[in-house]
């Protein structure tokens, strides 16, 4: 196996490139009830709202490594098995910039826990009929997945 990553890198472009970023959407079942797993954000953009824990790949990751890493370091849950449902990069998701995400979805016990940390300043378990409004384009996101049945939710 051939090992592409490469620590320290200087990159030099003569064109912008969009950034990656990774978002997980954990499901759990209680009872007769499907949940989401939301973090409210800590910091801008949408300071305060509800969003899907994810964040940036690193340069030295893979995609199924960035978003174990983002889902642990934000909700502390892990072990999860997630596979990847889309990819979306409508040029106006991201306020800063240009971002392209890679979704992925997984779905917990139903006695895991998970606690805010790192960019969550709380997290929530929400019934996937009853969702808060949701930052960058997470509720499309959401419609998409409910719309395609996976997994059997």
């Amino acid at each position: 196996m051939i090992n592409f990553a490469r620590k320290n890198m200087e990159f030099t472009y003569a064109y912008p490139r969009p950034a990656l970023t990774v978002d997980g959407v954990i499901f759990r079942k209680t009872g007769n009830e499907t949940e989401v797993l939301l973090i409210r954000r800590l910091h801008a953009p949408f300071e305060g709202c509800w969003a899907f824990p994810g964040g940036f790949v690193d340069m030295d990751e893979t995609l199924d490594e960035a978003v174990a890493r983002e889902i642990e370091e934000e909700t502390g849950l892990k072990d999860l098995n997630f596979s990847q449902f889309h990819t979306y990069g409508d040029p106006g998701r991201d306020p800063r910039h240009r971002t392209v995400t890679v979704v992925f979805t997984a779905l917990a016990d139903e006695n895991q826990n998970a606690s805010a940390n790192d960019d969550a300043s709380e997290v929530g378990w929400f019934n996937i009929n009853q969702l808060p409004e949701m930052a960058f384009d997470h509720g499309k996101i959401m419609q998409d997945i409910l719309a395609s049945k996976i997994n059997d939710i």
